[in-house]
């Protein structure tokens, strides 16, 4: 609360004061709210099936059974449909949301994807833990056709391009 002296300071600063003509006032409007749109669908949960377990020698590249080379030249060239970043995530954070990430991605129909996990340069020991695991969860996921690093422009060794299934369209 301010004090006596300070409100007459106040009005000897802003000096004489005229009220605004009637004409130029606003009636001051209540705003409308908006009305909340409920959910009919039930969330549809994800099971947590991926294994944290590494194999000995996680491969930077991966071509599912039946998928060409020429898939993998292809998705290098393809514009990235959607982007995730998994830089500061614990490993189970990570881990879910690659799945949540590759579920919406499917569901919507995306065939490129890009995963940043980062190079490891900020974790103890400079071992790149996110980037060994990132793959060998790909590797599980039944959604998974392809991978491969992404080009220098989009991570390189830190981030991998992701070709999924479809289950209608054709590349």
């Amino acid at each position: 609360m301010a004090s006596d002296e300070d409100a007459v300071l106040f009005r000897s600063s802003i000096g004489k004061v005229t009220p605004l003509a009637e004409q130029n006032r606003i009636a001051p409007v209540k705003p409308r709210t908006q009305a909340r749109v409920r959910s009919t669908t039930t969330p549809v949960t994800i099971s947590d099936t991926l294994s944290d377990l590494l194999e000995s020698n996680t491969p930077e590249s991966y071509l599912g059974n039946g998928v060409s080379q020429l898939a993998l030249r292809k998705l290098r060239r393809s514009p990235v449909e959607d982007t995730l970043d998994l830089h500061g995530f614990t490993i189970d954070a990570a881990r879910l949301l690659l799945q949540q990430f590759l579920f919406a991605a499917a569901q919507n129909q995306l065939r490129c994807l890009l995963v940043i996990h980062g190079k490891g340069s900020n974790s103890p020991g400079g071992e790149a833990i996110l980037r060994k695991l990132t793959r060998n969860w790909l590797l599980q996921h039944p959604q998974v056709l392809a991978f491969c690093p992404a080009s220098a422009t989009s991570g390189g060794s830190g981030a991998v391009l992701i070709l999924l299934k479809v289950v209608s369209g054709k590349w």
